[in-house]
């Protein structure tokens, strides 16, 4: 399985980047997790928007879906040019009815249902979920292949359920939006001690700190995460990559 940082902003994009959005790719099957401002226009340094195979939306505030609508024209256009292309799935979870409803763009897109009690298999990727402490709905993600094991947590604030559910994973990717001396529960975000916490509690292999804020030095969040954390972490940036044993 090989990770590709699309986006890693929380809230807006800064300049000539763009909030959350990663793509998953595994023997051949190109999967993008979340669809945040930004995210179209970065993911086609890869690949087309025709070649994806599938979409994974954690929640439905902006900084995760914004581009889902651009998406959908992107594939509309190429079939406007005589070029057929299938009906691109986007999986979301129907906790928001409207929300949910706008994943359906004509015969482009589709919108697919997630059971977060199911396990759900697409492609060569089998995800499990984990509801997490945040403002709307919104879903964790254990995403597995036959060699490796990626935990997402979206956007929560802290919770002990974490633990379990990220023990063993190879890589974590977890939001950090907020600096040690802050707490996020009211909004429904981490801060650096939070995430760090997770990661060495669960012994995870490896640490990606995304979902950064606008605000202070990045470097002070990598600080304070590796006093708690004694394994690999880094900040997330744009075209970071991961497999498993490089990073």
């Amino acid at each position: 399985m090989k990770l590709t940082v699309l986006g890693y902003w929380g809230g807006y994009p800064a300049v000539n980047s763009a909030t959350s959005g990663y793509l998953l790719q595994k023997d051949g099957f190109n999967l993008l997790v979340d669809c945040g401002s930004g995210v179209l226009s970065q993911l086609q340094n890869y690949l087309k928007p025709n070649e994806l195979h599938a979409v994974l939306i954690s929640h439905y505030h902006q900084d995760h879906i914004a581009d889902i609508g651009v998406l959908q024209y992107a594939r509309l256009i190429q079939t406007f040019l005589g070029n057929e292309l299938p009906t691109l799935p986007i999986y979301g979870h129907r906790e928001d009815e409207q929300a949910f409803s706008k994943l359906t763009h004509q015969k482009v897109t589709t919108g697919i249902a997630y059971n977060p009690e199911e396990t759900l298999t697409i492609g060569p990727f089998s995800v499990q979920f984990l509801k997490t402490s945040h403002p709307v709905s919104c879903y964790a993600m254990k995403i597995s292949s036959e060699d490796s094991t990626i935990v997402y947590t979206a956007d929560s604030s802290y919770q002990d359920s974490f633990i379990p559910f990220s023990t063993g994973a190879d890589f974590l990717i977890a939001e950090c939006n907020l600096y040690a001396n802050q707490d996020g529960k009211s909004g429904g975000h981490m801060n650096s001690h939070d995430v760090a916490k997770i990661a060495q509690n669960a012994n995870v292999q490896q640490l990606l700190l995304t979902h950064l804020p606008h605000f202070g030095k990045h470097d002070q969040l990598l600080e304070e995460a590796t006093s708690i954390y004694k394994g690999n972490v880094k900040l997330a940036t744009t075209g970071f990559t991961w497999q498993k044993g490089k990073i």
